[in-house]
């Protein structure tokens, strides 16, 4: 039985990664895995495939998350289709390849890169730091190998798509509104093709808490998916009511946030 002491976290974490996601462009993930583990903890503690099922089960919230959030950007003209259509299935393609790759990857050596990465990107963000007028988006093969790093480094760090695309394209000088609304759109098709493969490598587990289909907890899927739905919209609205220079400042803290967290993991492990 769900109490109002696990629904009422529930909501308001669905809230928030719904704001964030449609405000920011990100899937929302870092605060939605933390409460599915939360959850399982006090639904059933000993089960073993927790952190599975967090991931997965985030991935699946994201489908509805990021569908939303790019439905309410569509309609106010602000995604860059061409953008989209380069790079989408090259970050599709490198995820899938990441994830097969990645027993093969030190793990510790790409998740310090990446922190690195993003403790520069937040704070070159934070200090309104302009990239040089001339540069722009490159052609079709240079943003398709750009997607396929892009897709194959999510993978292997466990982020979305949206921490490293965003800052490609303000690298390109794409405005923060554009670029944050092409990544809802990018950020789709990753969460789709990863909660199918987290649906499929669960699948046929016995020791899965009772309403589990492969890897996806769908109770939790379907408390927080409502709840990000319907915020969504309301970060996209919010991020086009902003100045750029205060979303991207916002972007910046966020990634500085991320970079953080995973740093203190890898510490702590």
């Amino acid at each position: 039985m769900w109490t109002l002491d696990i629904l009422l976290p529930l909501f308001a974490v669905g809230a928030a990664a719904g704001f964030m996601a449609g405000l920011l462009g990100v899937g929302g993930g870092t605060l939605i895995v933390p409460i599915v583990l939360w959850l399982l903890a006090k639904q059933q503690p000993d089960t073993a495939h927790s952190q599975h099922l967090a991931v997965g089960t985030s991935f699946a919230v994201m489908v509805f998350t990021t569908f939303s959030g790019a439905l309410a950007q569509h309609r106010r003209g602000a995604i860059d289709w061409r953008i989209l259509r380069r790079m989408s299935p090259a970050m599709v393609a490198g995820g899938i390849l990441g994830s097969l790759a990645a027993r093969y990857i030190p793990a510790w050596h790409l998740k310090l890169v990446f922190i690195v990465f993003l403790y520069v990107m937040s704070l070159q963000m934070m200090l309104r730091l302009k990239p040089k007028p001339n540069r722009e988006m490159p052609g079709r093969a240079a943003t398709g190998a750009v997607g396929t790093a892009i897709g194959v480094l999510s993978s292997w760090v466990g982020i979305g798509g949206g921490s490293l695309s965003v800052p490609f394209m303000l690298y390109c000088n794409v405005p923060v509104l554009r670029a944050t609304a092409t990544s809802t759109g990018l950020a789709w098709p990753m969460a789709l093709s990863g909660a199918i493969g987290y649906l499929l490598s669960g699948w046929g587990l016995a020791d899965l808490p009772a309403g589990s289909v492969g890897f996806l907890y769908l109770p939790a899927v379907a408390a927080l998916a409502a709840c990000t739905v319907l915020f969504a919209p309301l970060g996209v609205r919010a991020a086009h009511r902003l100045p750029a220079d205060v979303l991207k400042a916002a972007l910046g803290m966020l990634m500085f946030v991320i970079a953080s967290q995973m740093l203190f993991k890898l510490v702590a492990a």
